[in-house]
């Protein structure tokens, strides 16, 4: 099996048209054809250095929200 990327031709009737290397023997072959749609865009490569950093930390150092910081004796 071989990929082969190359241009083709739809006609008015729906037929596709499609040339070949010379090396590709005549006669019967199974091929998969992936149509592009011209019209959309190609997706924006985007990387991880792309997003803003954020400084993180605790807003207080003391906090530690423990069960017990958070709620009342009665457990609510």
């Amino acid at each position: 099996m071989r990929a082969l990327t190359t241009k083709a031709v739809v006609t008015a009737d729906h037929t596709l048209t499609i040339p070949v290397p010379e090396d590709v023997s005549p006669g019967e072959h199974q091929v998969t054809v992936v149509i592009e749609d011209e019209t959309a865009s190609p997706p924006e490569k985007t990387s991880l250095m792309d997003w803003p950093a954020h400084a993180v930390a605790l807003v207080e150092p003391r906090n530690t929200f423990r069960r017990e910081e958070l709620y009342g004796d009665d457990g609510r």
